[in-house]
């Protein structure tokens, strides 16, 4: 069994020790500074990548691939491990069967003694008890191509573990606990630490995007205060525009709450801790500004989710996006071949488009069974489809089925045979395609050719055809943009 140790840094002093305690051990070292500062100096037989300074998830991604070993271990710059680290990481790993893709480490954090932890240090230990937290955690080769490793559409910490733990799980790995266990001391912070903080409230709203409403709870990451946090901040803003309005009752009713709501979230953070005048202090200002730096970031985080969703993901974005026809690109008409009745459904000109605008392929797959029952001609179905590109825009590959359900055709969803004949028009792998439809057959056929599908229901869609697929979707914008991002979500 082999094993490599992936360290992503910022150039904190922490790693010269950290470095000393892995010597013999296959070390790579991805300097994520910004690239002006002097080449780090590490102990030989560690090895440097220079990574391109967009944060933990992009670092770890380059420092794994370099590396041919069947296990990488992840730990962060300013841990410091035992000197038996090593040898409990191969005991852990050893005892870790085939189904098993992670091993996460103990992680733990001293606080001072004689008085009570600050606001940053409980923060901070909440590392104890993270789940999936890469400050220690060792992943299986295999199961990182599996997944594509970490997401790096995620700039900041913490998200991209939580993210990468629940495709893990997704994907039918388990994480283990390990034995092992590293310190993480607390570093200094600035004053102002949990306002820079608040930038995570973007990053939720893809967690959210990606792992639907629930992650938090599969993830194992408390709830936190943001509906608080917008109450107090709408309290302000109402209180601020009753006053320019010279409605004064109403600005002291806003402007109350607003304050109570800052009292409390003041007192909430200062009763545990050690209640010194520096700590006081900085607990009320940053109180004060708090929920405004939360609120607007989740804000931005609204404002940006569909761009970076249109990102590629960690499995890269498909090379071909295949729809249905009737009641997902156009609204069904029953056995249409009149070209004056074709209606794009709602968004179907920009999905399209974005989809263009990307570079990935498009093409039709659809079943059209009027034409084995002779209510239309082939004609009628290119004359449809003629006027389907003029109102939703050009596909690279029209493919269609005029067979009846009873012919036996090898084309007719949900056999594969439009999956694959139009993949093999476009030149791709099936297994680089995504197929978007309204109805259970259009999933099966998909997963027939060996492509993902996202079901987008319509008042057509069986309920257990909704609940037997795999992805869905509320709006064909919406499986575009899930398709763009390249990783399935549940």
């Amino acid at each position: 069994m082999s094993v490599a140790v992936v360290i992503p840094t910022t150039g904190r002093p922490s790693l010269a020790g950290l470095l000393e305690v892995l010597a013999g051990a296959e070390v790579v070292v991805v300097d994520d500074r910004t690239g002006s500062e002097p080449p780090l100096a590490v102990p030989a037989g560690a090895r440097v990548l220079r990574g391109q300074a967009r944060g933990p998830a992009a670092a770890r991604n380059a420092g794994w691939r370099v590396c041919a070993a069947e296990w990488i271990a992840f730990l962060d710059d300013d841990v410091v491990p035992g000197t038996g680290w090593l040898a409990a990481l191969r005991a852990d790993l050893e005892g870790c069967g085939p189904a098993v893709g992670g091993s996460q480490g103990r992680v733990i954090v001293p606080l001072p003694d004689g008085r009570a932890p600050t606001d940053w240090e409980r923060g901070t230990r909440g590392l104890e008890t993270a789940r999936w937290a890469t400050a220690d955690l060792a992943y299986r080769r295999a199961a990182l191509e599996a997944v594509g490793g970490f997401d790096e559409r995620f700039p900041r910490a913490y998200r991209e573990d939580a993210d990468l733990g629940l495709r893990m799980d997704a994907a039918g790995w388990t994480i283990a606990f390990g034995r092992r266990s590293v310190t993480h001391p607390v570093r200094p912070a600035p004053a102002w630490v949990s306002l820079a903080k608040q930038a995570g409230n973007a990053d939720d709203v893809l967690m959210r995007a990606l792992h639907g409403p629930g992650w938090r709870a599969r993830a194992g990451v408390p709830a936190g205060r943001r509906p608080r946090h917008l109450a107090v901040a709408g309290a302000a803003a109402l209180a601020g525009a009753a006053l320019a309005a010279r409605r004064s009752r109403t600005a002291a009713a806003a402007g109350a709450a607003w304050l109570a709501g800052t009292a409390e979230l003041t007192w909430a953070r200062v009763a545990p801790g050690p209640r010194t005048r520096a700590e006081v202090t900085t607990m009320a200002w940053t109180s004060a500004l708090l929920p405004f730096a939360a609120t607007a970031w989740w804000l931005w985080g609204l404002a940006t989710v569909r761009g970076r969703l249109a990102q590629p993901g960690p499995q890269g974005r498909p090379e071909a996006i295949l729809f249905d026809r009737d009641g997902t690109l156009i609204v069904d008409v029953p056995y249409n071949g009149d070209p004056a009745r074709v209606e794009p459904v709602a968004g179907a000109v920009d999905a399209v488009a974005r989809v263009r605008a990307a570079g990935v392929r498009t093409g039709l797959v659809s079943n059209q069974s009027a034409v084995a029952r002779g209510l239309i001609t082939e004609a009628d179905v290119e004359a449809v489809n003629a006027r389907v590109a003029e109102l939703v825009g050009p596909l690279d590959v029209w493919t269609y089925c005029p067979h009846g359900p009873a012919d036996g055709c090898d084309c007719r969803k949900p056999a594969p045979g439009l999956v694959l004949r139009a993949a093999r028009q476009l030149g791709v792998a099936p297994g680089r395609c995504v197929v978007i439809g309204d109805v259970g057959s259009d999933v099966e056929a998909a997963h027939a050719a060996g492509a993902r599908a996202i079901l987008v229901p319509t008042e057509r869609t069986l309920r257990e055809e909704v609940q037997a697929a795999p992805e869905v979707a509320r709006d064909l914008g919406e499986a575009v943009d899930r398709a763009l991002a390249g990783e399935p979500v549940p």
